[in-house]
């Protein structure tokens, strides 16, 4: 662009950022039109079931191949005695976001449903009895599951490579001069992701090219990891994931159903389908693991803290390592001079956990927040004072400032909405018309505000319409449209004007799907895609003595609507399509990348905020608890949708209800197999166990987290709203439940 050529200015139009625009894929979504992976069907298609474990621990001793292949329609059942070879030993990680997996490598059992065998079929109904036909002979050793079985180690990192412990100032001399001394101790069980879609695959082999199709949040960045497994370059995979029913963490990371389909697929020579059961589900995909967590809170005769100590041991598998980092959440939440957060493992017969919505700060702020309302209790103080008393004006951790913070307004408003200010100090003061004890409690909710690296390509077409394309991920949540309205705003043109492209491994990386930062990364990429476009269009423009743009200088030249015109002389201007068709051009290509300033990142702390009011009601009799009122209030950044920010902030909520009430996975203690892996026996929140539910946003102006000033809300609603229920509880009954989820038997 010519020097002299002001940057472009790009207006808000009507359907594009900042608006609630429905999602553009949800009538494709109810008409049954939108192609899951498992609904693909390829000519030739075999079908592959999973053997499973029965039990936690031990070896293989025998299975009966011969029953399996006798069967009519079972063509092939692989074992680790004929299995092909792999370029890559599947007890090593390639990548970040690699696993160490069970590929049958051996003969070993390191969990239950941990692949035993792999039989293929011509139909899915003969694979599911192949495999059942197995029969397999067990060595079982005993299963290790548990706080009190598991083999204790240090920890050398925590969540995606963290360090294992930081400390802030010196905490000894801060409980030390502390007028009191808060301890708690508290646990939480394993969770899994549950999401609406299964894991599934189908995969076919062109030559020396692998064609996926598998939900996947990092469309691009995982094609190195399957490469590796089958010694062929990246860009020889080709991973299509245009849509995703839910992930929540879990469809970032590869899993043994992925690499066993690749490996059939190659052996046979034919395109192999496998989808995981929901029984399936539970092991060999990741999931919460169950934490241990102990906190020390010092606080002086004003109320403030002056010292805290997070500690929290964390389970994973018996031959990985990745650990739930809780402790992290007291970082950076409350002023504390005196700071220590510390990690350690425990080792169980279980699959490895993984990344699940908000990883480290779901576990880690439910505890802390119950923490804060036993010493508030303790000081005499209402815990949203004692929070006030304690609130950060710079994030503890680090001393930078924030690049925004509006946590005092969700206080206030949060607050207000609920009805906070006639609250009773003491429990137990307070039933319903049905004589139900009513309790209220609240908690602060908090997640980093991450920004990834992503690349996005822009087209104006001749007729001034445009197509916009990077390989975003969208899990449900409404991510292709906010990334379609930033498109368009980029482009100054409305959203029915722009065609979105996405969830295609050959479309430019849009990065991972995770971390509540898919949309200021993907966006920012798009954006700036856009605004190329739009500068060199400006540039064909003014450069034309044709144009009534021409000579425009340094005057500010504004895109909207598909025109460009000069900023205060409304007569001057002209629309896209006349531009191109004059220059002889039938498009312009702009490209865009999204990454954060490294001057900010290194110079602020980064974080959505929010707070989270909570009422519950409990049978005095039947000690049932039931969660009637939840108020919650989020600041956030820019919400680019406010309908689909409102949707993601409930659902995070919601799921907070289920941590705190009823999400745990129950284990056999003999075998170690899931006693309850489905949706019967694995209880998750329905509308019957909420009665009213809101959330409200703060608006919040940060022109340091990146261009657009975006944050993110997908992780958000989850924090907080644990521990607002669990003191919720307490404030109802005057029972302190150290363990989730709470069930009536803890409050007798």
């Amino acid at each position: 662009m010519p020097d002299d050529i002001a940057p472009t200015r790009h207006q808000r139009l009507g359907s594009n950022a900042g608006d609630p625009h429905s999602r553009l894929d949800g009538i494709a979504k109810i008409t049954g039109a939108a192609r899951y992976a498992a609904d693909n069907a390829p000519a030739g298609l075999l079908w592959a079931v999973i053997a499973g474990a029965p039990v936690a621990r031990g070896r293989v001793a025998r299975l009966d191949t011969a029953a399996a292949l006798a069967h009519p329609g079972v063509t092939h059942v692989i074992t680790p005695e004929n299995r092909p070879a792999l370029h890559k030993d599947p007890d090593l990680r390639a990548a970040l976001f690699d696993w160490k997996l069970d590929l049958l490598q051996d003969d070993r059992i390191r969990y239950a449903g941990a692949p035993m065998a792999l039989v293929l079929a011509e139909t899915a109904e003969a694979a599911a009895e192949g495999a059942r036909l197995l029969a397999p002979e067990i060595e079982a050793d005993p299963a290790r599951i548990g706080f009190g079985d598991g083999l204790a180690f240090a920890a050398e990192t925590v969540g995606i490579g963290a360090p294992p412990a930081t400390a802030v100032g010196d905490v000894e001399a801060g409980f030390a001069a502390a007028a009191q001394v808060t301890e708690v101790e508290i646990e939480t069980p394993p969770q899994y992701h549950n999401a609406m879609e299964p894991h599934a695959i189908v995969a076919q082999w062109q030559g020396e090219r692998l064609v996926i199709d598998t939900p996947n949040q990092a469309i691009v960045m995982s094609r190195p990891s399957f490469a590796a497994y089958f010694g062929i370059p990246p860009e020889n995979v080709h991973i299509r994931s245009p849509y995703l029913g839910g992930g929540f963490g879990s469809k970032a990371i590869l899993n043994p159903a992925q690499i066993l389909a690749c490996l059939a697929a190659r052996e046979t020579g034919r395109p192999v389908k496998l989808v995981l059961s929901r029984a399936q589900m539970y092991g060999p995909t990741g999931h919460r693991g169950a934490t241990r967590q102990s906190l020390r809170l010092g606080v002086d005769a004003a109320g403030r803290l002056t010292a805290l100590s997070h500690h929290a041991v964390s389970a994973t598998s018996s031959f990985d390592d990745f650990l739930e980092p809780a402790a992290n959440a007291a970082l950076n939440t409350y002023a504390c001079p005196a700071i220590s957060v510390s990690h350690s493992g425990s080792r169980w017969d279980i699959g490895t956990p993984g990344p699940m919505r908000a990883p480290g700060e779901a576990t880690g702020s439910a505890a802390l927040e119950c923490a804060m309302d036993e010493a508030a209790h303790a000081a005499g103080l209402d815990p949203l004072d004692f929070r006030l008393r304690n609130y950060a004006e710079t994030d503890p951790a680090t001393g930078r400032a924030y690049s925004s913070k509006a946590l005092r307004e969700c206080y206030a408003l949060g607050a207000e909405r609920f009805g906070w200010k006639t609250r009773p100090m003491q429990p137990g003061q307070m039933r319903d018309a049905r004589g139900r004890l009513l309790g209220w409690g609240m908690g602060t909710s908090l997640f980093p505000a991450p920004m990834f690296q992503a690349e996005a390509r822009a087209t104006l077409r001749a007729d001034g319409s445009a197509v916009v394309e990077t390989a975003a991920s969208d899990m449900g949540q409404g991510a292709w449209t906010a990334l379609a309205q930033i498109a368009a705003e980029g482009l100054g043109l409305d959203l029915a004007q722009v065609e979105f492209r996405s969830g295609d491994s050959e479309l430019p990386d849009a990065g991972v799907a995770g971390g509540s930062g898919h949309t200021a990364t993907a966006g920012s990429a798009l954006y700036s895609a856009g605004r190329d476009v739009i500068a060199q269009l400006t540039a064909l423009a003014t450069a034309d003595p044709a144009s009534p743009l021409h000579g425009a200088g340094n005057r500010a030249v504004v895109a909207a609507d598909g025109w460009l015109r000069i900023e205060g002389e409304d007569h001057r201007r002209e629309s896209y399509a006349a531009i191109l068709a004059r220059a002889g051009r039938d498009a312009l290509t702009g490209r865009g990348k999204g990454a954060r300033d490294p001057a900010h990142a290194e110079a602020r702390a980064m974080f959505s905020h929010g707070a989270v009011f909570a009422e519950v009601a409990v049978d005095p009799a039947l000690l049932q608890i039931r969660v009637t009122r939840l108020t919650g209030a989020f600041a956030a950044g820019r919400i680019i949708n406010p309908k689909l920010a409102e949707s993601q902030l409930l659902g995070g909520m919601i799921w907070g209800l289920g941590f705190a009430l009823q999400e745990e996975a129950l284990h056999d203690r003999r075998s170690g197999r899931l006693l309850n892996a489905d949706l019967a026996g694995y209880h998750v929140p329905v509308n019957a166990d909420l009665a009213e539910i809101e959330a409200l946003t703060v608006h919040e102006e940060d022109r340091f987290v990146n261009p657009l000033g975006v944050k993110g809300v997908g992780e958000l609603g989850i924090t907080g709203t644990a521990g607002a229920i669990a003191n919720a509880v307490w404030h109802a009954t005057g029972r302190r439940v150290r363990r989730f989820p709470i069930h009536p038997e803890d409050l007798a």
